[in-house]
């Protein structure tokens, strides 16, 4: 856990968020800046900066964060319709938090390619 992180703040309930759902793995919360009508963010609760810094050992890890984000768009009734699962990563992606995140979102149309 990193001191300042907000991430990390708010998976410790140190920080407000809409928080949909949690385990001992990881918390989903609603994006404070939401892009689209669904917008959540799906975080590790430990401290992991970025895809780069993910390792061997984080694949299932990684794996448990791609199945709550199937179960949160499902939850929030975007199963059916269609929703993107994106991970920024770096400053030129996007990633504006230095934690690991997957953004959900749905709940509108989306174009291709992205950004």
């Amino acid at each position: 856990m990193e001191r300042d992180c907000i991430f990390c703040l708010i998976a410790g309930h140190r920080a407000p968020a809409a928080i949909l759902y949690e385990d001992d793995r990881c918390v989903v919360f609603r994006d404070s800046s939401p892009q689209a009508p669904v917008h959540l963010l799906v975080v590790p609760r430990r401290h992991v900066a970025s895809l780069n810094e993910a390792l061997d050992g984080d694949a299932a890890l990684l794996g448990h964060l791609v199945a709550v984000a199937g179960r949160a768009a499902r939850d929030q009734g975007v199963g059916g319709t269609g929703y993107r699962v994106v991970i920024n990563t770096n400053r030129e992606a996007g990633q504006t938090v230095g934690h690991l995140h997957l953004h959900v979102l749905g709940g509108r149309l989306f174009g291709w390619p992205p950004g």
